[in-house]
């Protein structure tokens, strides 16, 4: 009798199922609130963005919008301008988080030793990055000014160029412009990071290296890389998507020109999409950002997992 209670719904078999499956939804239910608002904010506007890459969708005529399949991605293919803006993403992105991590680096290890105002020098060196981007654009703008900027005439009194003239101006220069200001910007970001893992290290592996003899660049490539080497490939990853999609500057300092020299892939999106309305070509080339960028996540992430094994 008493068994046969048990294999009841309500018998105690009954009652340890719904106890699992209250301890199974409990963490989901916690969750729950978490998961609408990145199902609302980020994966529904992707997939909205990925429809429209299939479609030829134009702002004025919403109504008219159609699925033209993979024309999209054909005419990137024959578009000049993208080819061109693909280009400029290379160096802008290449130069950018190059010149940034050398920077940051270089910091870190400076901040990472005692000397006197030490602590100012570590509050200049983050103030970069916590001022706006426009007003660092515009400062920038200012600096490379040839009528009342200071660098085109500093540059010509070195010799480097003949005479001060628009930097921004000259399609084979503009882009180091933005390059620049950027890299201003953006070297505390690394150095921040950096520093926060130099001082993980322990002191005590530098002592035992210099008992054994060894040099500074010795102690620099034995020990200070290899610990740095997995939060170096984060960083230059999220620095690099970051940077990639970061527009700001370009826009404010040229706007893409002179010429397209200027554009890059994020700052096309933005001109195809809100100038020319072209939500379907705009799209398109985004899903090619997106896929460019998750590939190179994807190789950075199995060299730090390799890393971290070792």
């Amino acid at each position: 009798m008493s068994a046969a209670l048990t294999d009841t719904p309500g018998g105690t078999r009954g009652r340890l199922s719904r106890a699992y499956l209250g301890m199974v939804a409990e963490p989901w239910l916690y969750l729950l609130p978490s998961l609408l608002l990145i199902g609302g904010v980020m994966l529904l506007p992707l997939a909205i963005g990925l429809g429209y890459a299939f479609q030829e969708f134009n702002l004025l005529r919403p109504g008219a919008a159609k699925w033209v399949g993979l024309d999209n991605f054909q005419d990137l293919w024959a578009d000049p301008q993208f080819w061109r803006a693909l280009r400029n993403t290379l160096v802008w992105t290449g130069a950018s988080v190059t010149l940034q991590f050398a920077g940051g680096l270089g910091l870190a290890l400076l901040l990472n030793t005692r000397f006197h105002g030490k602590k100012l020098v570590q509050a200049l060196v983050f103030l970069p990055w916590a001022v706006p981007t426009f007003l660092t654009a515009l400062t920038f703008s200012w600096l490379l000014n040839p009528v009342i900027g200071p660098v085109p005439y500093w540059l010509s009194g070195l010799g480097l160029i003949e005479e001060p003239y628009n930097i921004l101006g000259n399609p084979d220069t503009a882009l180091w412009g933005p390059i620049l200001a950027n890299v201003w910007y953006g070297v505390p970001f690394f150095a921040i990071t950096l520093l926060a893992a130099l001082s993980a290290i322990p002191s005590e592996l530098y002592e035992a290296a210099e008992i054994d003899g060894a040099s500074g660049w010795q102690s620099f490539t034995k020990i200070t890389l290899p610990f740095l080497a997995p939060m170096i490939v984060i960083t230059v990853m999220l620095r690099t998507i970051w940077i990639a999609n970061f527009a700001d500057l370009i826009y404010v300092m040229t706007g893409g020109g002179p010429a397209n020299s200027t554009q890059i892939l994020s700052s096309y999106i933005f001109t195809t999409a809100f100038k020319r309305l072209d939500f379907g070509h705009a799209s398109a080339i985004a899903v090619v950002l997106l896929a460019l960028l998750m590939i190179y996540a994807a190789i950075l992430l199995a060299v730090r997992s390799r890393l971290v094994r070792r």
